[in-house]
């Protein structure tokens, strides 16, 4: 039976994964879709549909209908090569961002910022990056890509970022095949490309700064206290080192401390509490891994075994 602790986490998990699943479908519907810059993704699929089928049949397929329909054929295709909690959350992100963007895209007739190609490309790729890192700090996917990377990853050396670029390069660049009106023949596609870098570099501040981590070195004669107040109220381990002080010649104890980075005004409020007095020092570190901080996530390779046959072994055996 799970615990009351882990049910508010899980809880706080799905709340974050929809606050950043719909301000991506804000950012692609208020800003990205009304300026007809096809985007990478599921939603750049979606948008490739309905300007084709607008075309041919005069009549476009909505996108959140796309995005979702062809997101529940990549999972039944992959349903045995992802896990099972992969599926879960991929089913409930596509879900939301599907519904999000059916709601919000026919509000959005127009950019918010009219006139302003630019700047509503740089907001839409601002906020759909901000809300991919938010619900990807959460453990949420919005599904798409994700699964085809999830897919190649498990059969070849390829890795998910990698295959994510190419294939939203290739969405992107498909779009120079749609009809447009004169002069936007270039221009959208190169609008594409710039929402290509402005999202991955947005999510990758989000998933950055959520898991930045300090480190603080504390010295100080309240030293016990001052740990077991990091223990009970900040809930983070602390480490005594054993020092000297050169020019007192006297030991003295260190407390080093490892926090995230948002942790670190509660760290220091509890160190000024308890001594006014005490000699800190706060430094970055790029990583911080292990128990209650983020885990390493290597692909090893399996040992080769080269079997060497026995020379001895081979000239008994032939003439058994």
């Amino acid at each position: 039976m799970l615990s009351k602790d882990k049910v508010w986490i899980s809880a706080k998990d799905y709340i974050f994964i929809i606050i950043g699943l719909v301000l991506y479908a804000v950012g692609f519907s208020a800003f990205l879709a009304p300026e007809n810059v096809v985007i990478g993704g599921m939603a750049g699929i979606g948008q490739l549909i309905y300007f084709l089928t607008e075309k041919i049949f005069g009549y476009g397929v909505p996108i959140a209908i796309s995005i979702y329909v062809l997101n529940i054929i990549l999972l039944l295709i992959a349903y045995k090569t992802v896990s099972r909690t992969f599926v879960v959350r991929t089913v409930f992100g596509v879900t939301v961002i599907a519904l999000a963007i059916g709601v919000l895209q026919p509000m959005f007739t127009k950019p918010l910022v009219e006139q302003e190609t630019f700047m509503n490309v740089i907001i839409g790729g601002i906020l759909c990056g901000v809300g991919v890192g938010l619900a990807f700090v959460h453990n949420g996917s919005s599904g798409g890509v994700d699964i085809i990377a999830a897919m190649v990853a498990k059969h070849t050396n390829v890795s998910v970022g990698r295959t994510m670029q190419i294939c939203d390069l290739c969405i992107v660049t498909s779009s120079l095949l749609l009809p447009r009106p004169e002069g936007q023949v270039i221009a959208s596609p190169v609008y594409g490309y710039v929402t290509l870098l402005i999202i991955p570099f947005m999510a990758d501040m989000m998933i950055n700064t959520t898991r930045q981590a300090v480190q603080f070195t504390i010295f100080s004669h309240h030293w016990e206290e001052i740990a077991t107040a990091i223990n009970n109220e900040a809930h983070r381990g602390c480490t005594v080192l054993s020092g000297m002080g050169w020019y007192s010649k006297k030991e003295v104890k260190v407390l080093l401390v490892m926090c995230r980075k948002f942790e670190a005004m509660t760290i220091f409020r509890i160190i000024k509490s308890i001594d006014n007095d005490a000699f800190i020092t706060q430094a970055n570190v790029n990583g911080v891994y292990g128990q209650g901080f983020d885990e390493i996530k290597l692909r090893m390779k399996a040992p080769a075994h080269h079997e060497k046959r026995d020379e001895y072994a081979d000239d008994h055996i032939g003439h058994a």
